[in-house]
């Protein structure tokens, strides 16, 4: 090998779900030649990250290293694995290689953003070669929740990987292929050094169930409403749009698709010729004209979106239409970890206005697009490779996909964002370590994690804030009161004065006593009038305000 290795470095993706990005590279250390699989999105809420629009990997050891970049590979068209590209596509300028439909998604993120459409080329799926430097890549079927999803075949110089993706073992996934064993064994039968695995559901004990096998409980649920019916998947999940809308089709209902990216994605799914069959859909002008019993709405937001159709319309009318009482919603998702307030206050708020609200709990309307436990050990035994490397998943997700494989013979390792692995030789090594984090999308500026920006922002959310305006003359001398502006507190402490009152008697009279040497220091007088505040604030209402002081001196 003549010193050279390959490199496996995840950036976002392992150890959490979401925001993934993962490096392969083979070379001599420190000068290989890489390819990046994947660049997604994470989303931000309220309590960690209020404000920010999209949070991304921190790709700074890639930027400094895009000089060795050769392409971008994308396994298929969910967030968390294209929604980064088109923002971040500058800082790396390389081409951008998917699948038809997931092309097409890519496409318009790019011409979104104002970035070259042409930069996004579409492949056909294995065996079809694409080189970039010293890896020729194919990109091998899988079902997932997402047409046209796809693992890669990453041949090296030192053997071949299968980056595994998001996938399933669905065969009839209603859109999309199915789970091909012998593809997939074709596709390993020259023998695999590693497998790079998604994680996702190993604490899931029975094997996964097929798309497929929640039409006939979706059809009879919606056969046996009254009123109107709405329900909400993810967007990008075509076949549950397709088994939704058939189900209204068969009820005599019209469909009405609510969302830009619903729209989009079925859209993205007809250009592309996944999608051929899609029932007729009404706007949401013409259902206005339609009896309520013989409509279905499909809506986005199943995750709790402020903003999505969902969260709208549980919050009164969107585009028109109202649900009422006697309406049914139904939620044919999985709530991910973390959005189980958002999801429960939206559900409460259709609750109140007399809708029949239908989750997950039974199981009977939703199937994950993540391999289970007994999923994951087959493709282990279909695939055969000398070692497993979990992805896709929380630290614990990756702890006990590492010991799934291990128990059968395998050789594996946890590997979380900045590890950097040689999978040259016979068990997977750490040769590096290299700094990683997150990005924030905050309007249309990003920004750092460790910025401050977000930081100072929770401490106002927490604190409130007080700005205090003071003025002196030429010889530091008060012209008369300090005055304070209130954001975010009471208006009253526990002396029932205004708390702006007191605390501009409390900065005046310090300032008409303080010592000429303070009064004459703008950095000793801000920080004397920020204490006052926060010790009268702290007093008055128990909190410890952000203090912004403004210092006027008349010339």
């Amino acid at each position: 090998m003549s010193g050279e290795r390959l490199i496996y470095l995840p950036l976002g993706g392992a150890g959490e779900i979401g925001m993934n990005a993962y490096v392969y590279g083979y070379g001599r250390p420190g000068r290989e030649r890489l390819i990046l699989v994947d660049l997604g999105v994470t989303f931000p809420d309220m309590d960690g990250t209020p404000g920010v629009d999209l949070i991304m990997p921190d790709i700074t050891w890639l930027r400094e290293s895009a000089d060795r970049l050769e392409a971008i590979f994308v396994t298929h068209a969910h967030e968390d694995h294209v929604g980064g590209v088109a923002h971040l596509w500058d800082d790396l300028g390389v081409p951008v290689y998917a699948r038809a439909f997931t092309a097409n998604i890519a496409r318009g993120k790019m011409a979104d953003l104002g970035k070259p459409e042409d930069a996004v080329r579409t492949v056909s799926a294995f065996p079809e070669i694409t080189e970039a430097g010293p890896f020729r890549v194919s990109f091998l079927p899988v079902s997932h929740s997402i047409p046209e999803s796809a693992a890669l075949v990453i041949d090296t110089p030192v053997g071949r990987v299968i980056h595994s993706g998001d996938f399933k073992l669905d065969p009839d996934p209603v859109v999309g292929e199915p789970f091909d064993p012998d593809l997939w064994a074709e596709a390993a039968k020259p023998g695999v050094k590693a497998l790079i695995c998604d994680s996702t559901n190993v604490f899931s004990p029975d094997p996964g169930r097929s798309e497929s096998d929640i039409g006939a409980a979706i059809t009879e649920l919606i056969a046996g409403a009254g009123g109107m019916v709405a329900a909400t998947t993810f967007a990008s999940n075509v076949a549950r749009l397709k088994t939704l809308a058939e189900a209204a089709q068969r009820a005599g209902r019209s469909v009405v698709l609510l969302g830009r990216a619903m729209q989009r994605m079925i859209e993205a799914a007809v250009e592309t010729g996944v999608l051929a069959d899609f029932p007729r859909v009404v706007s949401p002008e013409d259902a206005l004209e339609i009896p309520r019993e013989n409509l279905m709405l499909l809506v986005t937001g199943s995750q709790g979106e402020r903003r999505a159709a969902t969260a709208q319309l549980a919050r009164g009318r969107f585009r028109g239409l109202e649900l009422k009482e006697g309406d049914l919603f139904l939620f044919s998702s999985k709530t991910i970890p973390g959005n189980e307030r958002g999801v429960i206050r939206i559900m409460n708020q259709l609750s109140e206005k007399g809708v029949d609200v239908v989750d997950d709990s039974s199981g009977r309307y939703h199937v994950s697009g993540h391999a289970n436990r007994p999923d994951l050990l087959r493709i282990h035994d279909l695939v055969a490779p000398q070692m497993v490397i979990p992805m896709h998943g929380e630290h614990r997700h990756l702890r006990e996909h590492a010991r799934l494989a291990e128990a059968a013979g395998r050789q594996s390792a946890i590997v979380v964002n900045g590890m950097m692995m040689d999978l040259s030789g016979n068990a997977p090594q750490v040769v590096d370590y290299v700094e990683t984090g997150r990005t924030y999308l905050d309007g249309s500026v990003r920004i750092g994690a460790l910025d401050g920006i977000v930081r100072d922002r929770i401490r106002m959310a927490l604190n409130g804030h007080v700005i205090v305006t003071a003025i002196l003359d030429e010889e530091n001398e008060p012209l008369g009161d300090a005055w304070c502006e209130l954001m975010g507190l009471p208006e009253i402490g526990k002396s029932r004065v205004a708390l702006d009152e007191l605390l501009e008697h409390d900065l005046t009279r310090f300032l008409m006593r303080a010592d000429p040497r303070t009064l004459g220091d703008d950095s000793k007088l801000e920080e004397a009038l920020r204490r006052i505040v926060r010790q009268t604030a702290q007093s008055e209402i128990g909190k410890r305000p952000e203090v912004t002081v403004v210092i006027s001196r008349m010339a």
